[in-house]
């Protein structure tokens, strides 16, 4: 597996993990909330440059 699979599976078994012990909001707030967080502690020139990859990924 690549690193960002087992990424992946990580974060699906916490969001179920999650999801069985807190609401579903909760759940919810805490699965959008991080990846939010960690985008606006990025400095301007890193997300410009996060966007760039991104949307030269999406074209391929």
């Amino acid at each position: 597996m690549t690193r960002n699979t087992k990424i992946a599976v990580g974060g699906v078994a916490v969001g179920l993990i999650l999801w069985i012990w807190l609401p579903w909001w909760a759940a919810l707030l805490i699965v959008l909330g991080i990846p939010a967080a960690a985008y606006l502690a990025l400095d301007p020139s890193q997300r410009r440059r996060l966007r760039r990859v991104s949307r030269k990924e999406i074209r391929h």
